[in-house]
């Protein structure tokens, strides 16, 4: 860490850089405009900016929809984050210029039928337990928020303070805002940590973190379509829509521009194909929650690669035999809402600050001999795709 040392201004790429981070997706990029805003000289490897998990995230920031069980600490992580990002999105607006799809409707959690409504109340009655702000909603009062739902929706719940982002607008304005503050973009891939020179080296590289460091970081596909509503106008429907639709589990996130993004498998895999399976199942859940989908231009199918750990929650702080590498990946299906906290997090460790408590459960040492995890199963839906 650079601990007694004074950050140095920022200069060019020729001079040795204080902190090397490996990767330019949001997490990246944030950690290096948070690293050289301070002062410290940046530079951030990665041969293709912000191609990968975040080009296929649908960006959801949903720290009560995705309070899960067995996940407490995580969903503690999440809400502390998610708290950050309204001045977190203000930030980097005004310092950019540019607009990142930051909105803040809400989003509804519905069951179509009886079975997907029983279901969706017990993960409700978990939330409520953990004192999330998850409201009960029956079918007229959903219908009176987002009339285009389907009627054969049973019910449904809405949790407010679940927002949206969009990250194909979100790591351009990152990578604006950290090249602005000094930071030193360099497309030359790395292969190995001594690839590297500086004093602090981050690796927030996603799935390449594995091969990097040795932390049981694996790929977990995730297929996810992009629709567009017709004539260029804004979708019918406002809030994110989370739905339980015949057992299975979709999400359908309105842009403003029109587009609407419907996601998302979860696959033990490490291909990025798409499968005509993946896509008429989506799109049957789609379009049985919100039938008007069905009139939409469908204009993308893609597959991504979400950076997943054992326990499911990112691995932030030092690896147990190099103090001077900092870890911060595998944060699964979470990487946008985690980005604020993520850099705060990381930013202080490097500047040789007093560790925060909030890093205690997600350290990098807290697997032991843990091994990655490794599988082809079928297609599912369970989860979310980097929301």
């Amino acid at each position: 860490m650079l601990t007694g040392r004074s950050p140095s201004p920022p200069s060019s790429d020729r001079v040795r850089p204080d902190v090397a981070v490996v990767g330019a997706g949001p997490i990246g990029l944030a950690i290096a405009w948070r690293c050289a805003a301070r002062g410290l000289r940046v530079v951030v490897h990665d041969p293709a900016p912000g191609s990968g998990a975040s080009a296929v995230a649908a960006g959801m920031l949903s720290p009560v929809a995705e309070a899960y069980f067995g996940e407490r600490q995580l969903t503690g992580l999440l809400l502390a984050s998610a708290a950050r990002w309204p001045a977190f999105a203000a930030e980097l607006t005004a310092t950019t210029g540019v607009e990142i799809g930051y909105r803040t409707e809400g989003t509804l959690m519905v069951g179509l039928t009886g079975d997907d409504l029983a279901e969706a109340r017990r993960l409700w009655a978990y939330q409520q337990g953990l004192g999330l702000p998850v409201t009960p909603l029956r079918p007229s009062e959903l219908r009176d928020r987002e009339p285009a739902l389907a009627p054969r929706v049973r019910g449904g719940a809405l949790a407010l303070t679940d927002h949206q982002v969009d990250p194909r607008l979100l790591v351009p304005a990152l990578r604006t805002a950290a090249q602005r503050a000094g930071a030193v973009l360099v497309s030359q891939p790395v292969r190995s940590l001594s690839d590297v020179d500086a004093p602090v080296t981050v690796v927030a590289a996603g799935c390449g973190a594995a091969a990097l460091t040795g932390l049981p970081v694996r790929p977990v596909k995730g297929q996810i379509l992009r629709l567009r509503a017709p004539d260029g106008v804004a979708p019918g429907f406002r809030h994110v829509i989370r739905g339980y639709a015949d057992g299975e589990h979709v999400y359908l996130v309105p842009r403003s521009d029109g587009e609407v993004v419907l996601g998302a498998t979860v696959e033990e895999r490490s291909d990025t194909t798409v499968t005509a399976g993946a896509v008429q199942r989506l799109l049957r859940a789609g379009v049985d929650v919100l039938p008007e989908l069905a009139e939409y231009d469908l204009v993308e199918a893609v597959a991504g690669l979400r950076p997943g750990t054992p326990d499911n929650a990112p691995i932030l702080g030092p690896l147990p035999d190099r103090p001077d590498v900092l870890a911060a990946t595998g944060h699964h299906r979470h990487g946008i809402v985690l980005t604020p906290i993520t850099a705060d997090l990381i930013v202080d460790l490097v500047l040789g600050g007093v560790p925060d408590p909030l890093l205690a459960p997600f350290g990098a040492d807290r697997f032991g001999g843990a091994a990655v995890a490794a599988g082809g199963a079928e297609p599912t839906m369970e989860g979310d795709l980097w929301s």
